[in-house]
């Protein structure tokens, strides 16, 4: 009999970790797969995933055994939460073990977009030599400006006041009266929107973000600033910001999520925008990153089913 059934990939170490205590199966293209993972979690009370595979629906209604789900990463809404809770399923994210990861993504992102000369190979591979036309900016003295400031914005934040950059945050979720406001101005969307240099998104989708960046926003924003999308694809008007992008309205943008994933058909969208980077949900997944967070997770796999917690 299965114990643990991991549907995406693990780190080997973590897997061996759990291996040596529990049966496990472990099938890193099993969230493609939903009628075998519904099948092969009828009896098992683990189930560790990442953000691909869809715990709701057939899944959850034929997982009978079903105690805990580890979620390799930090987002949930791949799972239905109030489900798990209906069944006394106890749901653990590996909060704060790939923040660093992201941090790392959105201030490497912002220093190339400011910086435009990564952009050239093209051009030197025709033989150009366009040193005067790719003079780019610092990133120092620059404004940062995160749209939702949870654990990972307040840690970008605070690398990013490190390089000399101006930190200023939305969120209507965090009282004026936090400390972690020390050092980051507060200040409504529109303001952080129109006054910032560079803008990275750090919000969960939900009915309320769903589309809140759209075109209206990209109006509010500086004609040369660039945007980062390390959250979750939802939160943005993908077709807006690539007509923002191509109508020179936005100086470049860095995504990492998207409304749809993987992007097959929807790449199209994409095609022929300029100063735009596309990377596909890795954000969040460095070598180092991935030891952590499949640690963490195993770590708490096993506790829960061995009634440590």
């Amino acid at each position: 009999m299965t114990d643990i059934v991991i549907t995406e990939f693990m780190d080997e170490a973590a897997v061996a970790t759990l291996s040596a205590r529990y049966t496990v199966h472990h099938d890193p293209e099993l969230f493609g797969k939903p009628e075998e993972l519904a099948k092969l979690v009828a009896e098992v009370p683990a189930l560790i995933v990442r953000n691909q595979t869809q715990v709701r629906g057939a899944v959850l209604d034929s997982a009978k055994a079903l105690k805990v789900v580890g979620r390799l990463g930090v987002g949930l809404d791949n799972i239905d939460m109030e489900a798990c809770s209906a069944r006394g399923i106890k749901v653990f994210p590996a909060t704060g073990a790939n923040s660093l990861s992201v941090v790392e993504y959105v201030i490497c992102s912002a220093m190339v977009l400011l910086r435009g000369a990564y952009f050239a190979s093209a051009a030197m591979l025709a033989g150009e030599f366009p040193k005067t036309q790719l003079i780019g900016r610092e990133i120092a003295g620059k404004r940062l400006g995160l749209v939702g400031f949870g654990a990972i914005a307040r840690d970008t934040a605070n690398h990013a006041r490190l390089m000399g950059m101006e930190i200023v945050a939305y969120d209507p979720h965090v009282a004026a009266d936090d400390p972690a406001w020390q050092g980051a101005q507060q200040l409504d969307l529109e303001t952080v929107l129109s006054t910032s240099d560079v803008v990275s998104i750090h919000l969960p989708l939900t009915p309320e973000t769903q589309g809140l960046i759209g075109a209206k926003a990209f109006a509010r924003m500086k004609r040369d600033a660039v945007l980062i999308n390390a959250a979750r694809g939802g939160v943005m008007d993908e077709a807006a910001l690539v007509a923002a992008l191509k109508d020179g309205k936005l100086g470049g943008a860095a995504l990492d999520v998207f409304a749809e994933e993987p992007l097959r058909d929807g790449a199209r969208i994409f095609a022929g925008t300029p100063n735009l980077i596309l990377t596909p949900h890795i954000a969040g997944n460095t070598v180092e990153s991935n030891g952590r967070v499949s640690g963490l997770v195993a770590e708490r796999v096993m506790a829960a089913l061995e009634g440590r917690l």
